[in-house]
């Protein structure tokens, strides 16, 4: 179990990310506070190449009422990561001023490596894979998708940031209702040009984190092969929102990136020759991990 060899001191992460902002509050391996709000930064980044004011303004008052939460649970440690929006938007800079205010803690940008090294270690943190094996883990999000192949022993080897998430997928090639056959098409392609040179280890065990995943696992029924992601990825595209809603119990959220998100997925998994395994524990417990070892060395 995550966290299991740290102190049960609470240490909290609000993380920014294309889709979501979630606030996460830990106390050695209980979990106090999960919230998460629906901004979907990354479509205003994709739209107008920055985040505009008053995207900026709510994403303060999100962050300054999630910092609240944090403390009122007892938080001595608090960290605002930003994932792509950052990277990607034209007033990254601007973004991470007023969060760092808004939070009053301190905020950073992650660069791609950061994020990616952070989803392993959290991943890794909640799989009982052995020591040795080599395990890829896949982060697919809104605006970039990290993958990073290693092992328990020797840590990361390899790892690959690819600039393109659920939600600049969607904007660009996926946004009708549904996306049809065409768009899927079109999708594809721009997904393999990002995936042209990626040519990792091959794993023994491949793990899939972030909100993507979790909603395909359900809608795929656990498993997440290549023949489960194909389905999965032909039913999102020639399905209306409204029925997916309606009569597979698809979060009402995430419905209009998911195809996006799956075609993702489905391309790395293919590449990387391993069916996908699920697990909870990513990014922010990745960074709940550090947070703890910074303090407990201060």
């Amino acid at each position: 179990m995550w966290l299991r060899h740290h102190g049960h001191v609470p240490v909290g992460v609000i993380d920014v990310g294309s889709n979501t902002v979630r606030l996460k509050v830990a106390e050695g391996a209980a979990e106090i506070v999960s919230v998460r709000e629906m901004l979907r930064l990354g479509a205003a980044v994709e739209e107008h190449g920055l985040i505009p004011a008053a995207k900026l303004a709510e994403t303060a008052e999100v962050v300054r009422r999630f910092s609240d939460i944090a403390r009122d649970a007892g938080a001595t440690e608090l960290e605002v990561l930003i994932t792509s929006p950052g990277r990607q938007a034209e007033n990254g800079d601007d973004l991470l001023d007023t969060l760092t205010r808004a939070g009053n803690c301190g905020a950073r940008i992650l660069t791609s490596a950061e994020e990616g090294l952070l989803a392993f270690s959290g991943a890794l943190s909640a799989a009982a894979t052995p020591a040795g094996r080599l395990v890829a883990v896949v982060d697919v999000g809104g605006g970039s998708a990290q993958v990073v192949v290693g092992s328990r022993r020797r840590g990361a080897i390899w790892a690959r940031s690819i600039d393109i998430g659920s939600q600049r997928l969607t904007s660009r090639l996926l946004a009708g209702d549904p996306p049809g056959t065409e768009a899927l098409a079109a999708a594809q392609a721009e997904v393999e040009r990002y995936l042209d040179d990626f040519d990792p280890p091959t794993p023994r065990t491949a793990l899939a984190v972030g909100g993507s995943a979790r909603a395909l696992r359900r809608l795929a029924g656990g498993r997440l092969g290549r023949d489960e992601l194909a389905a999965v990825v032909y039913l999102l595209t020639t399905t209306s929102s409204e029925e997916l809603i309606a009569n597979h119990d698809v979060d009402p959220d995430r419905v209009r990136t998911m195809a996006a998100g799956a075609l993702i997925l489905s391309e790395i998994q293919r590449r990387l020759g391993t069916p996908l395994k699920v697990v909870r524990a990513g990014l922010r417990e990745g960074a709940l991990l550090e947070l703890t070892a910074r303090r407990e060395a201060a």
